[in-house]
């Protein structure tokens, strides 16, 4: 680590919110961004961040957002709950089916994928599920809306394609500015917990866009158009309809819908999109 770096990691909790997103978005996205009048995507996810609608904390409880799932579009579409204790404990962890994932409810990337519960233990699953608890989400990047989220840990049976991997995670991005039709553009990552994961973005009518985002590397040719395209379309809409701007995420295991979480901070307002022009144009529709 360069002595710059190390300097900044030893104020950056010490740093206000926005000037502290600031350096993380000059960094990530290569310019400093206009917070006084945000114009593009990432800007406004930025402003977000810090002065999020109070709506955004129980949505994006993973828990507690079910309930709005169940009400919107109906309880069919959530992955069946196989435990929320309030303490997980050796009697939990013993009741447990053969297959399932762990989760905590208070941020993004608190997820654990067990294919065969006697490949692991209690005591390997409680020091990360007490690793997740300590973890105060907000502090990371400074989403406002994930600190007053209580934070739980609780277990959804493991979702499997016929093929034995876990379905793809489509991330419907939906903006809701205009009249008529939202505007939806679909990232899919395939491959998430593999070895090679990808991401290619796509419009509602499943043409593959030359568009890049964050990390992900895309794909050498386009997913097959999914079967159900419609009603995943559908589930996006209904979920995104009271909001400006939504990112949906949806599963489709053998033709099976099911709902991922809400996010309304995409990458904290600092996922680079490429060509740069795609940040304006999306920042446009919000």
């Amino acid at each position: 680590m360069t002595f710059s770096k190390a300097l900044f990691h030893s104020v950056r909790d010490w740093l206000p919110d926005n000037l502290l997103l600031s350096i993380y978005h000059r960094r990530r996205i290569g310019r400093f961004p206009n917070l006084r009048n945000p114009t593009t995507f990432n800007e406004k996810i930025l402003e977000r961040c810090l002065y999020p609608d109070p709506r955004y904390v129980d949505l994006s409880d993973k828990l507690k957002v079910r309930e709005y799932v169940a009400g919107k579009i109906g309880s069919e579409y959530l992955v069946p709950l196989v435990a929320e204790p309030s303490d997980f404990t050796e009697e939990v962890f013993n009741a447990l089916p053969t297959s399932f994932v762990m989760k905590a409810t208070h941020g993004s990337g608190f997820v654990k994928l067990v294919r065969n519960k006697a490949e692991t233990s209690f005591a390997e699953l409680d020091a990360l599920a007490q690793r997740w608890l300590s973890t105060d989400f907000y502090s990371i990047y400074r989403e406002r809306h994930y600190r007053p989220i209580e934070r739980r840990i609780f277990f959804e049976a493991l979702l499997l394609n016929e093929d034995g991997r876990v379905p793809a995670d489509m991330k419907f991005h939906v903006f809701n500015k205009n009249s008529g039709d939202p505007k939806i553009f679909i990232l899919v990552i395939s491959d998430r917990f593999g070895e090679r994961p990808r991401g290619d973005i796509y419009d509602a009518d499943w043409n593959l866009l030359d568009i890049s985002m964050g990390k992900y590397a895309r794909s050498t040719t386009p997913d097959p158009r999914p079967r159900n395209l419609d009603a995943l379309l559908w589930a996006a809409r209904e979920l995104a309809s009271d909001f400006e701007f939504v990112r949906v995420d949806l599963y489709d295991s053998n033709d099976v819908i099911y709902f991922g979480e809400l996010t309304f901070t995409p990458g904290a307002g600092m996922f680079a999109l490429t060509p740069d022009r795609v940040d304006y144009e999306w920042g446009s529709l919000m």
